[in-house]
C-alpha cells in the first residue's frame, strides 16, 4: 500500500510539474490569467497595505511634522504596491489604475506620480494572439485583409492595441485589436476590487473609494464594445464639424466589430510635446485655446465628454494640406452623457466661479450633492485655493506655492475628498477626472488657467443657458428677450477679451513711447 501510495505521490508530482512547465513555456497560458493567482496577488497587496496604514502611524501624534513625513513614505510604499499589482494584473486593475492617476488635484501627489506610469506600462499581446483575434471577428487571415500589417504596435493600452497597416487599396489605416483575455476578466476583477474596497472600508470607514468601482462596472463593458467607441466618434465628428482645427478618423465599418476597430490612420505628436510643436512651428497657445474651445463645447453646450484626454489620445499635426494647426482625437470608447439638469447646474456654477459670486457658488455647488464641503468642491473642480476662489480664479494665474497647497490638500482631506467623490452625481466624477488631464496638458504647455480659457468657457456657458431658457418658454417675447440678452453678455465678454489683449500687447506703452520720440523733452 505504501509502495502504491509514493508510486500515485510520484506520478502526480511529475504530472503536477510538467503541466507547470507547460503552462510557463505556453504563451497562452499566463500563470497570471488563472483567477486563484490574480485574486491571491490582490488580497495579499491589500492586507499588506492595509497593515502599513494601520501600523506605521499608530504611534505618531496627528498632525505633527512627524506624521506627515511618515504618512507620505507610507503612500509612497502603498502606491507602488498598488501600481505592481496593476502591471500584473492587467487589464481592468491597470484601467483602474490610470483613472486614479489621472486625479492629480483630489488623490495625494504620491499616488498620482506613481500610477501615471501605468499610461507606458500595458501588456502587448503577441501577433499570434492578434491574428487569432482578427480571424475569429473577421472571419479571414490578415494577409487576405491586409497589404501590410505592423508587427509592431503603434501603442498599447489596458484594453487593446493599436497597429498600422495598409489595406489592399492602397489605404493606410490604424486597427485596434481587443487583447483577447481583457473581456473575459473585467466582469470578475470588478467584483474582486468591489469585495476589496468593501472590505478596507471595514478597517478605514472613512475610506469611500465605492465610486471608482461604480464607475469601472458602469463603464468597462462601454469600452470594450468597439462598435460603440465607432458610434461615439462619428457623433463627436459630426457635432464638432464647425471646428475646423478639430480631426477625428474616419471609421471603416465593414471591417470593424466588437472586438476589432479599423480606423484611417492619422500621425502626429502628443498634445503635451513642445518639442515637437516648436519644431514644426506649431504654436503651443493657440493648441491650448482650440482644446479649451473644443471641450468647453462639449462639456456645456451638447452635455457629451470624451474623458479620457491623456496625451496619447490627443495629438497635433499640420494639416497636410491648408498647413494648418490641429488637433486630433484619438479613443472614444470613454464617453460621459449630461442630463441636463446636471449640465444647466454646472454651466451656473462655473460662471459663477468665473465672475466670483460667491453666493451662486453655494448654491449651485450644494445642488450638485456638495452639501457644506463646497468651499473644497470649489477647490476641487478649480484646482486653486479658496482664497483664490474667493478672490477669483481669472484675477491671476496659479502660483508654483497654490500648486503645492492644492497638491498637499489633496493629502490632507482625503477622507473629505473621498465622502465627496462618493456623494456628488456619477457625472461629475469623469468630469472631475477630464478636468484634471486637462490641467496636466495645459502645464506642460505653460498655459494654465488663462484668462483667455476662461472667457471661452463662459461663452460656452451663456449660449448653453441661453438655450435651456428658450426650449423652456413658448413666449415669442421672452424667446426674443433671451437672445437679446445673450448677444449683450457675449458682447461683454468679447470687450472684456479685448482690452484683455490690448494689455497684453503693451499697447499704451507702444502709444507713450511714439509720443516720447514725436515730441522729445526739452533739453
Amino acid at each position: 500500500m505504501a509502495r502504491k501510495a509514493l508510486k500515485l505521490a510520484s506520478w502526480t508530482s511529475m504530472a503536477l510539474a510538467a503541466s507547470g512547465i507547460y503552462f510557463y513555456s505556453n504563451k497562452y497560458l499566463d500563470p497570471n490569467d488563472f483567477g486563484a493567482v490574480r485574486v491571491g496577488r490582490a488580497v495579499a497587496t491589500t492586507a499588506v497595505i492595509s497593515y502599513d496604514y494601520l501600523t506605521s502611524l499608530k504611534s505618531v501624534p496627528y498632525g505633527s511634522e512627524e506624521y506627515l513625513q511618515l504618512r507620505s513614505k507610507v503612500h509612497l510604499r502603498s502606491a507602488r504596491r498598488l501600481c505592481e499589482l496593476c502591471c500584473a494584473n492587467r487589464g481592468t486593475f491597470i484601467k483602474v489604475g490610470q483613472h486614479l492617476g489621472a486625479l492629480d488635484y483630489l488623490l495625494p501627489e504620491e499616488y498620482t506620480s506613481t500610477l501615471k506610469v501605468l499610461h507606458s506600462q500595458a501588456p502587448q499581446s503577441s501577433m499570434q494572439e492578434i491574428r487569432q483575434v482578427i480571424r475569429e471577428d473577421l472571419g479571414k487571415e490578415i494577409h487576405d485583409l491586409f497589404q501590410s500589417f505592423d508587427d509592431t504596435p503603434l501603442g498599447t493600452a489596458s484594453l487593446a492595441q493599436v497597429h498600422k497597416a495598409v489595406l489592399h487599396d492602397g489605404r493606410t489605416v490604424a486597427v485596434k485589436v481587443q487583447h483577447p483575455k481583457v473581456r473575459a476578466q473585467s466582469s470578475k476583477d470588478i467584483l474582486l476590487m468591489e469585495v476589496l474596497v468593501l472590505a478596507v472600508k471595514q478597517l478605514f470607514p472613512e475610506f469611500e473609494f465605492m465610486w471608482l468601482v461604480d464607475e469601472a462596472k458602469k463603464n468597462l463593458p462601454l469600452e470594450l464594445d468597439f462598435l460603440n467607441e465607432g458610434r461615439n466618434a462619428e457623433k463627436v465628428s459630426q457635432m464638432l464639424k464647425h471646428f475646423d482645427f478639430l480631426k477625428v478618423p474616419r471609421i471603416h465599418w465593414d471591417l470593424s466589430t466588437e472586438r476589432v476597430l479599423l480606423m484611417e490612420f492619422v500621425d502626429g505628436g502628443q498634445v503635451n510635446d513642445r518639442d515637437y510643436m516648436e519644431r514644426n512651428k506649431i504654436d503651443v497657445n493657440e493648441i491650448s485655446r482650440h482644446l479649451g474651445k473644443m471641450y468647453s463645447e462639449m462639456i456645456f453646450v451638447n452635455g457629451f465628454v470624451h474623458c479620457d484626454p491623456h496625451p496619447g489620445n490627443v495629438l497635433v499635426r499640420k494639416h497636410p494640406g491648408t498647413g494648418k494647426a490641429e488637433i486630433v482625437l484619438l479613443d472614444h470608447g470613454l464617453y460621459q452623457v449630461l442630463t441636463e439638469e446636471f449640465r444647466v447646474n454646472y454651466c451656473h456654477l462655473w460662471q459663477s466661479l468665473i465672475w466670483t459670486d460667491m453666493k451662486r457658488v453655494k448654491e449651485y455647488s450644494q445642488r450638485l450633492g456638495a452639501g457644506d464641503l463646497y468651499p473644497l468642491f470649489a477647490c476641487m473642480l478649480t484646482a486653486r485655493s479658496w482664497d483664490s476662489v474667493n478672490r477669483g480664479i481669472s484675477q491671476a494665474p496659479v502660483t508654483a506655492t497654490e500648486d503645492l497647497e492644492i497638491r498637499n490638500n489633496a493629502a490632507n482631506y482625503l477622507p473629505q475628498i473621498s465622502h465627496l467623490l462618493n456623494h456628488v452625481p456619477r457625472q461629475m466624477l469623469l468630469i472631475l477626472k477630464t478636468n484634471d488631464l486637462l490641467r496636466g496638458i495645459e502645464a506642460a504647455l505653460g498655459t494654465r488657467a488663462s484668462a483667455s480659457s476662461f472667457l471661452n468657457m463662459s461663452r460656452c456657458c451663456i449660449r448653453a443657458l441661453a438655450e435651456h431658457k428658450k426650449k423652456n418658454t413658448c413666449s415669442f417675447f421672452r424667446r426674443t428677450q433671451i437672445s437679446f440678452s445673450e448677444a449683450f453678455n457675449l458682447w461683454q465678454i468679447n470687450l472684456h477679451e479685448l482690452i484683455l489683449r490690448v494689455k497684453g500687447l503693451k499697447l499704451a506703452d507702444r502709444v507713450l513711447a511714439l509720443i516720447c520720440w514725436l515730441f522729445p523733452a526739452p533739453l
